[in-house]
Formats: structure tokens, C-alpha cells, sequence
């Protein structure tokens, strides 16, 4: 029993966090570090110039796919230290919904970075100049990610032996 209240608590230590800075923060300072559109356009002049720019971009969206999961890692670890099947299908929905939204996240960021060449001009189809429409699908996605993933966390996060008086049952007071 303590043993798994000391692992839940360390799980929370990294989550809210992480939650807080990467999920919130984050897509600000990441957003500006991963496009190459809007600085790096007009100073390229061959498709292959900004080919090769746009394909820079590739190592920092790993990242930021790397440092995003971090939440849903944590909501795992809480499964695995106190597994309720409830809690288990919604975890399973957060992973599919943050799967989606990284490959929107992705295709966004990487066709942001494909529409234009050193004049002006499109290099590639109008598919990826369609990707401008992709941050409205992925904020309809994310929105009932984070809510699911908070909502998930806080009840993670919560002590199970504080009754709602506040007070703290014994081990042999549990049912």
C-alpha cells in the first residue's frame, strides 16, 4: 500500500508538469522552432534548398512527439499501479485521440513548411496547401484530449484512502 502511494505520487510529480508545460506551453515555443515557411521562404531559391529545410524540420516534430507523450506514459503508469477497467477504456481513448492528433500535428507542420518556394510559388499540390486547415481539425481533437487526459489525472492524482470528509482511513477500514 505505500509502496504504490509513493509510485502514484511520483507519477504525479512528472505528470502535472509535464502536462502543464509541454501540452500547454509547449505547441507555442515548438510551433516556432518547427516551421520554416515563414523565415526561411524567402531566402531559399531551389526546390532542392527548401526541400532540405523542410526535411530539417523532421528531427524536431520526433521530439516534440517524444516530449508530448509524456502524459500518456504517466496515465499507463497510473494503470498499472492501481488498474480500474473504467479508467483503462479511456486511457486506451487518449492514446487512439493522441495518435491522430500527432499525425495531424505532423502533416500540419511539415506541409507548413512545403507551400511555398524562394518566388512565391507552390512546389508541391494543393494537398499540401490544404495542411492551413489542418490546426482547426487538430484543435477539435485535442480539446476532448485534454480534458479526458486532466480529468483522468486528477482522479489518478487523488488519494483513495481520503474519504470526502478529508479524513484518512486505516488499511482495515477498507472494504
Amino acid at each position: 500500500m505505500r509502496h504504490a502511494l509513493t509510485a502514484k505520487a511520483l507519477v504525479a510529480v512528472v505528470f502535472w508538469p509535464s502536462l502543464f508545460f509541454f501540452w500547454f506551453l509547449g505547441p507555442f515555443v515548438l510551433f516556432l522552432l518547427s516551421t520554416t515557411s515563414s523565415e526561411v521562404c524567402p531566402r531559399l531559391e531551389t526546390r532542392a534548398e527548401f526541400l532540405a529545410a523542410a526535411n530539417g524540420t523532421l528531427p524536431m516534430l520526433i521530439v516534440q512527439t517524444l516530449i508530448y507523450v509524456v502524459p500518456i506514459v504517466c496515465l499507463v503508469l497510473w494503470n498499472r499501479l492501481s488498474p480500474e477497467p473504467a479508467r483503462a477504456t479511456h486511457i486506451a481513448t487518449c492514446i487512439k485521440l493522441f495518435a491522430v492528433a500527432t499525425v495531424i500535428g505532423a502533416v500540419w507542420d511539415y506541409g507548413s513548411s512545403l507551400t511555398c518556394d524562394g518566388y512565391g510559388q507552390a512546389f508541391f499540390s494543393t494537398a499540401w496547401q490544404m495542411t492551413s486547415y489542418l490546426p482547426i481539425v487538430s484543435l477539435l481533437i485535442n480539446i476532448p484530449l485534454y480534458v479526458l487526459v486532466f480529468s483522468l489525472g486528477r482522479a489518478y492524482s487523488t488519494r483513495d484512502d481520503i474519504t470526502e470528509d478529508g479524513v484518512v482511513r486505516s488499511e482495515q477500514d477498507k472494504p
